[in-house]
C-alpha cells in the first residue's frame, strides 16, 4: 500500500465520526498523488502527511452567558489551530448551531491551503461555537461574545492566531469580541480582522470574497479563450459573498438570474438587482420572498420540506454557476442539470459547496471548475491585508485594497494553473490549487524540523 493510502485509511478510521473532515482530506490527497509519489521516501520518513492532517492544537471550551430573561445559557466554543508553518494561524469564527469539531477541522484543513495560495504569511486555523445569533438581541449577542472571548483570548494574538468573521460572525460580533480582548489584555493590536473602519478595519473587506470570486472567474475564463462580458450566472446563497459576487458580476457585464436563502430561491429574468437584495438581507434581514414584491417579473419558490435550498437555482440555464452557500449544496444531480443546461464554468464562493462526485462530473464533461480554496480566497487575502495595515498603523484606500485583491486572485489562478500543467493535469484547477498550496507549506515544514 502506498504512503498516501496508508495515511488516508488511518484518517478514515481515526476520524470516522467526522465525515466533512474525511471528505476534505480525501479530495486533497487524491490530487496530491503525483507529488507524494515523487517524494514518497522523504515524506514518509518525515511523516509529512500525518503531521499535515493532525492539527497543532484543538481547543474546546465552555461558553456560559445570561439571556434577556435572566436564564443562564451554555454553549461550546472551539478553536482549531491547524498549521503555523508559514505564519500565524488565520481563519474565521463560525457561529451556528451546526458547528462541531469535525466541521471546524474540515474548514481549518482547507484554510491551510487557501492561505498558502494567497502568498501572504498566514497559517491555517478555524474556530467558532454552536451559538446561533439569529433571533438574539444585541445585548444577548454582546454577552455571548464577551464570554466567548474571555476564554479564547488566552490562545490568540497578533503574531499567534488572528481570527476573523465567518458565517454568523459579522462586524457587530467582531466588534464585541475585540472590545473584550482589549479589556482583558490591555493591548490594542490587530488580533481580529473584519473590524469596523473606526478601529482598524480595512476598506473593501466586506466586498472582498465576492469580488475575489469574480476576479478569479474572469481570469480563468480569459485564459481559456472566453469573455465573461455578456454571460449569465446563477448564485446559491444570498449572504455577504453572494451579494457582492452579484454586484461585481454586474459590473463585469454578467447578468445573475437566480439566488437562494434558507427558505427558498428567486429567479429574475431581468437580472438580480443586488441593491434590492442587499436591502432585504443586510438592512431588513428578512426572506427573499420580499424580493418579488418590488420586482414583478421575478418568481419566488419556497423550499420544500427536507429539500436542499439550492436545487432550484441549479435548474436555471446559465453560463456560470457560483455556489456561495454551505458545504455540499451541489450534488451529482445538480451537476447533471448544470451540464445539461450548458454551464461552462463553476467557481466556488464557499468552502467545499460541491460534492466530490459532482466535481468529478464537471471535470469529466469539460466544465471549468474553480475550487473554493482558490476562488474563495479573496476574504482571507483581504484579512491578510488588514493585518498588514494594522502592523504599519496605516489605512489604505478602497481602490488600493481592491487593486491588491485583484492582483492576488489573478496570482492564485496562475499558481493553480502552473502547478496543474507541471504535473501533467492541465485544466485541473482543483489539483493545481492543492499542489501549489501544499508545496509551499511542506517546504516550510521540512525547513523547520520536526515540530
Amino acid at each position: 500500500m502506498s504512503y498516501l493510502d496508508e495515511v488516508l485509511d488511518s484518517v478514515k478510521e481515526k476520524h470516522a465520526s467526522q465525515p466533512l473532515f474525511i471528505q476534505a482530506v480525501t479530495e486533497v490527497f487524491e490530487t496530491l498523488k503525483p507529488v507524494i509519489e515523487a517524494n514518497e521516501e522523504l515524506y514518509r520518513r518525515e511523516a509529512i502527511l500525518e503531521r499535515l492532517v493532525e492539527p497543532e492544537r484543538q481547543i474546546i471550551f465552555r461558553v456560559p452567558w445570561v439571556d434577556d430573561n435572566g436564564q443562564v445559557q451554555v454553549n461550546t466554543g472551539y478553536r482549531v489551530q491547524f498549521n503555523s508553518a508559514i505564519g500565524p494561524y488565520k481563519g474565521g469564527l463560525r457561529l451556528d448551531k451546526s458547528v462541531n469539531l469535525g466541521m471546524l477541522k474540515f474548514l481549518g484543513f482547507e484554510q491551510v491551503f487557501k492561505n498558502s495560495l494567497t502568498t501572504l504569511p498566514m497559517g491555517g486555523g478555524k474556530g467558532g461555537c454552536d451559538f446561533n445569533p439569529k433571533g438574539k438581541s444585541d445585548r444577548e449577542i454582546m454577552k455571548f461574545c464577551q464570554s466567548f472571548m474571555t476564554e479564547l483570548y488566552r490562545h490568540i494574538g497578533a503574531d499567534t492566531d488572528v481570527p476573523a468573521g465567518d458565517l454568523g460572525t459579522g462586524g457587530r460580533e467582531i466588534g464585541y469580541m475585540f472590545g473584550q480582548y482589549k479589556r482583558l489584555k490591555n493591548v490594542y493590536e490587530g488580533v481580529l480582522t473584519g473590524k469596523g473602519l473606526s478601529f482598524g478595519g480595512s476598506l473593501a473587506r466586506t466586498e472582498a470574497t465576492g469580488y475575489g470570486l469574480l476576479y478569479f472567474t474572469k481570469e480563468m475564463l480569459e485564459c481559456n479563450g472566453k469573455d465573461i462580458k455578456g454571460m449569465t450566472a446563477t448564485v446559491s446563497g444570498s449572504g455577504n459573498v453572494a451579494i457582492y459576487a452579484i454586484q461585481k458580476a454586474e459590473q463585469m457585464g454578467v447578468k445573475t438570474l437566480a439566488c437562494s436563502d434558507r427558505k427558498g430561491w428567486i429567479y429574475d429574468p431581468d437580472g438580480i438587482d443586488y441593491k434590492i437584495l442587499k436591502d432585504i438581507k443586510e438592512v431588513k434581514r428578512t426572506s427573499l420572498e420580499e424580493y418579488v414584491k418590488v420586482r414583478p417579473n421575478a418568481k419566488y419558490t419556497a423550499k420544500a420540506e427536507g429539500d436542499n435550498m439550492d436545487h432550484g437555482v441549479w435548474t436555471v440555464k446559465a453560463d456560470i454557476a457560483l455556489p456561495c452557500g454551505r458545504e455540499n449544496t451541489i450534488d451529482i444531480e445538480d451537476a447533471k442539470n448544470l451540464v445539461a443546461n450548458g454551464v461552462i464554468a463553476v467557481a466556488e464562493g464557499a468552502n467545499m459547496p460541491t460534492t466530490i462526485e459532482a466535481t468529478k462530473y464537471f471535470q469529466a464533461n469539460g466544465v471549468m471548475f474553480a475550487p473554493g480554496k482558490a476562488s474563495n480566497a479573496g476574504g482571507v487575502a483581504t484579512s491578510g491585508l488588514e493585518m498588514s495595515q494594522n502592523s504599519e498603523r496605516l489605512s489604505w484606500s478602497f481602490e488600493e485594497v481592491d487593486s491588491k485583491l485583484h492582483d492576488i486572485m489573478v496570482s492564485i489562478f496562475h499558481a493553480a494553473d502552473d502547478a496543474a500543467k507541471k504535473y501533467g493535469m492541465e485544466g485541473n484547477y482543483v489539483a493545481g490549487a492543492n499542489i501549489a498550496g501544499f508545496e509551499k507549506v511542506v517546504n516550510a515544514m521540512l525547513a523547520q524540523g520536526v515540530c
